[in-house]
């Protein structure tokens, strides 16, 4: 039941986070601004998550972490009541990113308190449980949330997630218990995490092996339409075929992880690397078109909770600034896949080469994994017998 009260805690973020992308047009209608600042309010998202997530808790270290999980969806539900009432588009921004503060913090401990849940066995799992709820988000919440915007308004959208917030709130004070050994780390103990080239490796791994999703995906409409030549209508019900194939991932993932961790996120990005070069091949023709993007919405899921799984591992002693600094690594995967992406269509070689763009972001990040695994075995080695090394 902890479980699920985090799951929706997640749910009410991921919603939030994605769903101001589907009324972005009636917010800078209704405040009278462009639609290139009204994307800003994206960005802004993005960067409180990334900035906000290690510094926050950092300075909420004396808190337990339930305590903790409860003040972040305060914050939460005061940034979307905030954006539910304000006035102008200045305030609108400070309400983004004043939600965005209690995002990374809250997915980097709710891992921690997510694997205390479970047995050791079954750890990575239970953080694909909680992350299912952004993948349940983009199924969902988001569509609903955009239905509700374009009816109602696009305030509207923020006090539905503000009701969301509050009934997070109540099930993280009635479910997720409190455990013994809860307080977190001070700084200095935190802090020397950045020491780690174990942990540096790992955050590199997602940053890299998640960037190539987001270097395609963010473009996936124009692809869509540009390339393979569905109408503009057909696109919503093929980024939601996207959506059930990142939940079937995120589940598979996890159990994936709690299998073999290293083996799968090798395995996870080889298949990513493929899917997203087959893209470039398949995006020409609708069905295979279609067929590609489930499975890619599949093998992007996979690697979500392995990622944050391997960044536990690695930050032994120091888990809540790490996994909250993997959670910022996943945003900043998302921005400068988006970046990178958007050069490529300017000033590389177009549109359709972003599938090609994305693999070699992957494959990158595959490479960065097979060389922090080779580190661990060159680190088990020395304790293994001498016969068993020779064998090896």
């Amino acid at each position: 039941m902890a479980l699920i009260a985090l799951l929706i805690s997640a749910f009410a973020i991921g919603t939030t986070e994605f769903v101001i992308m589907g009324i972005l047009p009636d917010v800078a209608s209704d405040l009278h601004v462009t639609l290139s600042a009204a994307g800003l309010l994206v960005t802004g998202y993005a960067l409180g998550v990334a900035i906000g997530g290690p510094v926050v808790t950092v300075c909420t270290g004396r808190l337990s972490r339930k305590s903790l999980l409860f003040s972040l969806m305060l914050i939460f539900v005061a940034g979307n009541l905030l954006a539910a009432v304000a006035p102008n588009y200045l305030i609108l921004m400070l309400a983004r990113v004043l939600a965005s503060f209690s995002h990374g913090t809250f997915f980097g401990v709710g891992s921690i308190v997510a694997t205390r849940l479970v047995p050791r066995e079954k750890q990575a799992s239970a953080i694909a449980m909680m992350f299912a709820g952004l993948t349940l988000a983009n199924i969902l919440g988001v569509p609903f949330g955009t239905f509700i915007g374009q009816i109602w308004g696009w305030r509207s959208t923020f006090w539905v997630v503000t009701a969301l917030g509050i009934l997070s709130l109540i099930g993280i004070a009635l479910l997720v218990p409190r455990m013994q050994g809860d307080t977190l780390s001070d700084f200095r103990q935190e802090i020397r995490v950045l020491r780690s080239k174990q942990v540096m490796l790992a955050l590199l791994m997602t940053i890299l092996g998640f960037g190539g999703v987001f270097t395609a995906f963010t473009y996936i409409a124009p692809i869509l339409t540009d390339i393979t030549g569905f109408g503009a209508r057909a696109v919503t019900p093929i980024l939601l075929l996207f959506g059930v194939g990142m939940t079937i991932g995120n589940t598979v993932g996890g159990r994936m992880a709690d299998w073999k961790l290293m083996p799968s996120i090798t395995g996870m990005l080889a298949l990513l690397t493929t899917v997203l070069a087959v893209f470039s091949l398949t995006s020409s023709y609708k069905i295979p078109a279609v067929l590609t993007v489930l499975v890619w919405g599949f093998a992007s899921f996979t690697i979500v909770p392995a990622f944050q799984m391997r960044v536990l591992a690695k930050a032994q002693g120091s888990p809540s600034i790490a996994s909250a600094l993997n959670i910022s690594s996943f945003n900043l995967a998302n921005a400068g896949g988006a970046y990178l992406g958007g050069w490529v269509i300017d000033s590389g070689p177009g549109l359709g080469s972003l599938p090609w763009v994305a693999a070699a972001v992957t494959a990158a990040g595959l490479l960065v994994t097979l060389i922090s695994w080779s580190l661990d075995q060159r680190e088990a080695a020395p304790s293994m017998p001498a016969e068993h090394v020779q064998n090896l």
